[in-house]
């Protein structure tokens, strides 16, 4: 029986978009070839930070996130971000009693920022709270943590394979892939994805059906 969900950010629960126009507006480069090479990472398996270090190649992404800060372009998150079956989803699993986690693969400020949409959730956490990121083990220890409980009872929600899937499964967490966003997507059939999750899901709304099992 699932007992607590633990949910991905990125893709998961929020929407991208702003996040690859914010870096493609600031390089001064068009959106589209920005979006072009997030593509063209994700077909190789790599990390989508190399859709920005290919844009402009020695980038100090770090540097250029807090000058991006100071400038006074940098992470925003409103209600538009969020996908459309966020809330209803969120909101039908507490009321049948299933704890509910937000953590995944962000900075501290935009957990603050999700915080403040005031989502119908027990916690919400991020990688740059706990000073480590998926897919290293610390993290799903960390997720352990607050699920508060075992990890046969929590299923984690994501749609990268590499950070959200296998890790997850590997600390021995339950998983559902998402079809969503570019990762989801592309590597929804692949293989070892198809085997290593438990569910593989289009909509949040879904998960509802599968805790009542």
């Amino acid at each position: 029986m699932i007992e607590t969900i633990v949910f991905d950010i990125g893709e998961t629960i929020t929407r991208d978009d702003r996040y690859w126009q914010g870096w493609a507006d600031w390089l001064g480069i068009p959106r589209h070839t920005l979006s072009a090479l997030v593509g063209a990472v994700v077909a190789q398996g790599r990390d989508n930070a190399d859709a920005v270090r290919l844009a402009r190649p020695g980038i100090d992404i770090v540097a250029e996130y807090q000058a991006r800060e100071a400038a006074g372009r940098g992470e925003h998150l409103d209600e538009g971000d969020l996908y459309d079956d966020v809330r209803p989803a969120l909101s039908a699993l507490r009321e049948v009693g299933v704890r509910v986690v937000i953590a995944g693969n962000q900075t501290s400020r935009a957990g603050e920022l999700l915080r403040d949409l005031q989502l119908p959730v027990d916690l919400i956490v991020t990688s740059g709270d706990w000073g480590v990121a998926k897919p290293q083990p610390e993290f799903f220890q960390r997720v352990l943590e607050v699920a508060l409980a075992a990890a046969d009872a929590t299923l984690y929600v994501g749609d990268h394979p590499a950070n959200d899937v296998f890790p997850a499964k590997a600390a021995g967490l339950r998983v559902a892939h998402i079809r969503r966003g570019p990762w989801g997507h592309l590597w929804a059939d692949d293989p070892e994805v198809v085997a290593a999750a438990d569910w593989r899901i289009d909509s949040l709304t879904q998960l509802a059906e599968i805790v009542a099992v």
